[in-house]
């Protein structure tokens, strides 16, 4: 019996210790601002398969893309604002609504090479957009 709470006790302990890095990382990756939560489609599958939930932020002239379960402290994706060509929007089909976060928007950015696909809010879409609009004369792109 005491082998059993011993077990238990450290799983609980674990647990705990789980849940507190992925609070100290998160603040850390909110710290400076300019973050929304965005989840992303890992892998080019049918609507509603191969999404995972994350948080964006921007760094200058890069959007940074992470896992919210994940404890790598850098990001999975990174899109720099040279490389977006265009953005479409669309309302989350088949089980999308059901792996994304709720009310968010499914944004299918054309990279130069691959398309991504995003969801995240309209005020964050509106905010994607802004930063686009941002860069420096000499790199834009037009929508």
């Amino acid at each position: 019996m005491r082998t059993v709470l011993d077990v238990v006790g450290v799983c609980l302990a674990a647990a705990v210790l789980l849940i507190i890095a992925f609070a100290c990382r998160r603040r850390w990756l909110t710290r400076d601002g300019g973050t929304f939560d965005c989840s992303l489609q890992l892998a080019e599958k049918d609507h509603g398969r191969g999404w995972a939930l994350g948080l964006a932020r921007y760094v200058g002239d890069d959007l940074q893309w992470f896992r919210v379960f994940s404890l790598a402290w850098w990001p999975k994706l990174t899109v720099n604002r040279r490389q977006l060509e265009a953005i479409k929007t669309r309302r989350p089909m088949g089980n999308e609504p059901l792996v994304t976060y709720a009310g968010h928007v499914i944004v299918d950015a054309e990279l130069r090479d691959r398309t991504v696909h995003f969801a995240m809010t309209e005020e964050a879409l509106t905010g994607v957009l802004a930063w686009m609009e941002s860069a420096p004369p000499s790199t834009q792109t037009y929508l």
